[in-house]
């Protein structure tokens, strides 16, 4: 029962975070596409904007179809962790918790879920557990992957350009 219930969330979350990620990558479900999404990453300091959305559109896409299928253990997840530490820390943190306020809360919600399926394991309905990659990666494993997600969307935060001086902030400006 277990693997049907991971397999459940991976699916959710997995296609949930890919469809997003097609949104910024060529403009499905009413999204702008790398181009349109691109000019509103320059305008959040980002630039060239349309390089960082096709990181950001990569991260999600990928992150999510890897999560979705269960492949290669906890290389998915981090990429939605790495890519909802910047969607939060630039524009969603300053307005609270709460998504109604176009707080951070949904973005909590994709972090934690990435890190659940990432230490709950796979699962035996998972292309990792069909083709037996499963048995390569562990709990340290895990957690070194994981981490290299989180320090990498820390330092793209740090990539922020502030329209003024040219420097780079880690903090998201008011209404961005």
């Amino acid at each position: 029962m277990a693997a049907i219930g991971l397999l459940i969330a991976r699916l959710i979350v997995g296609i949930a975070m890919a469809a997003h990620g097609s949104q910024k990558a060529f403009g499905w479900f009413g999204g702008h596409g790398l181009k349109g999404t691109g000019g509103f990453f320059e305008s959040l300091g980002y630039k060239p904007g349309v390089l960082f959305a096709g990181f950001a559109a990569f991260g999600e896409l990928a992150g999510g179809l890897l999560t979705a299928l269960g492949l290669f253990g906890p290389i998915g997840p981090a990429l939605i962790v790495l890519v909802m530490i910047v969607a939060a820390g630039t524009v969603h943190v300053q307005n609270g918790f709460f998504a109604s306020k176009n707080g951070y809360e949904l973005h909590a919600f994709y972090v934690a879920a990435a890190l659940a399926l990432t230490f709950g394991g796979p699962g035996t309905l998972s292309l990792d557990g069909v083709l037996g990659l499963d048995r390569y990666f562990s709990g340290p494993v895990d957690a070194t992957v994981i981490g290299a997600g989180v320090v990498i969307g820390l330092i793209n935060l740090t990539l922020r350009r502030t329209a003024r001086s040219g420097g780079t902030h880690t903090v998201a400006t008011p209404g961005a």
